[in-house]
């Protein structure tokens, strides 16, 4: 089994090489659609590198908060039902905080550049110092 390049490796360099040998060469909607396809490879690369370090804080969080056991998907579907239907809300312990997190786990994925991400990411930071 081979370890480079591994899939980050393999992601950028179609990134880039997009980026810096095609797009140049193009110009109107093929040059659009050559950076939202270059995005899309950056976009699941962080999906892939984010993956491990979100996935099991958003399982804890969920099985905490409902009380019961699944896989992420199923417990989202969940707590869309218990929202849904009215027995969670704002006033549920513990809702809001994952919410929060949740959105700030994704933001972290689609817009890591979003400015007041990067603000809440350096004040968690400072907490934690």
């Amino acid at each position: 089994m081979y370890d480079r390049p591994d899939p980050h490796e393999q992601l950028a360099a179609v990134a880039a090489f997009l980026r810096e040998r095609v797009m140049p060469r193009l110009d109107g909607q093929l040059a659009f659609h050559v950076r939202v396809a270059a995005n899309m490879l950056d976009l699941v690369d962080r999906q892939i590198a984010l993956a491990g370090a979100t996935g099991p804080g958003e399982l804890a969080r969920l099985r905490a908060l409902l009380g019961t056991d699944g896989d992420v998907a199923e417990l989202n579907q969940e707590l869309c039902r218990r929202i849904e239907d009215g027995r969670f809300g704002l006033h549920t312990p513990g809702l809001t905080d994952h919410l929060w997190r949740a959105t700030l786990d994704k933001l972290a994925v689609d817009q890591p550049r979003y400015a007041t991400l990067l603000r809440l990411t350096a004040s968690e930071q400072n907490k934690d110092v």
